[in-house]
């Protein structure tokens, strides 16, 4: 069935569209959360009993993403709130699958992004489009969620095997990650096809979680294991103020809430 054109939708059907605009403070925020979901999960891990940690880390989870299908809107604090639950529940399943399983970190990084292959294939093919400014039905929901849950697991893996396997360091790791992230970033914004846009624009998604958690490890890991030693429960608290402060910025300025409708095709203007 062809879908609507964007004169076609009302306004109505932009107030259910429930995530935000991309804008800088959305990827400013995510990259904060991919941060802290790194170092808190490795604080909980090393502190509580790590078996505690992965139920508080999945109930955590569970609770904010429920309360994200509650809710019929884009709010910003709900919103965020399931991203850093993400983050943190990400890394635990993708450290679960190598400290614990013992499955490599190049194994479970093509796992990952396996797994992401298909959601986007079957997101594709049952709804016609991977644009997030398109998900304003609750099984469009359902597979941006199932994708950025890919997302997540795959760029911790894939940050881990760079900074462990191949020996990079965390460092070294972040100015790898973050060079590649502002190149696919350029490309995304330079792109003309609707579709080219959307496909870079998850790539440059993918590539917020290993680009930050790459940086969170660098900051809070002790000089022995090639980091800065500033602890990270540290780093977690510190992220977590900022992205506090951003988020509520958002909430009051409505700066990443969208003022036009979109097409039912899902196709926006910013490429996402």
């Amino acid at each position: 069935m062809p879908h609507a054109p964007e004169s076609a939708v009302s306004p109505a059907r932009n107030a259910l569209v429930k995530v935000p605009e991309i804008t800088i403070f959305f990827w400013i925020v995510k990259l904060l959360t991919t941060g802290m979901g790194e170092s808190t999960s490795d604080f909980l891990v090393y502190h509580i009993n790590p078996y505690v940690a992965v139920v508080l880390g999945t109930l955590g989870f569970g609770v904010s993403l429920s309360l994200q299908f509650v809710v019929n809107r884009y709010i910003p604090w709900v919103y965020w709130l399931v991203i850093v639950m993400i983050g943190i529940f990400g890394t635990m399943v993708a450290d679960v699958a190598h400290i614990v399983l013992g499955v490599p970190y190049f194994v479970s990084t093509a796992a990952f992004a396996m797994s992401l292959v298909v959601i986007f294939a079957l997101w594709a093919r049952v709804e016609g489009t991977l644009s997030i400014h398109s998900i304003y039905t609750t099984r469009r929901e359902i597979f941006y969620w199932a994708a950025i849950i890919a997302t997540f697991a795959l760029g911790t893996a894939a940050g881990d095997m760079t900074a462990t396997t191949f020996d990079l360091g965390y460092f070294d790791a972040t100015l790898v990650f973050t060079g590649v992230f502002i190149l696919a970033g350029a490309a995304c914004v330079l792109a003309s096809s609707g579709v080219s846009r959307i496909l870079l624009f998850w790539l440059v998604y993918i590539l917020t979680r290993p680009v930050g958690a790459s940086c969170a490890d660098w900051l809070g890991k002790s000089h022995r294991f090639g980091g800065m030693g500033y602890g990270d429960g540290v780093v977690s608290v510190a992220l977590g103020l900022l992205i506090v402060v951003f988020v509520a910025y958002l909430t009051v300025s409505g700066k990443d809430r969208r003022e036009e409708a979109v097409g039912l095709g899902g196709v926006a203007p910013a490429g996402g």
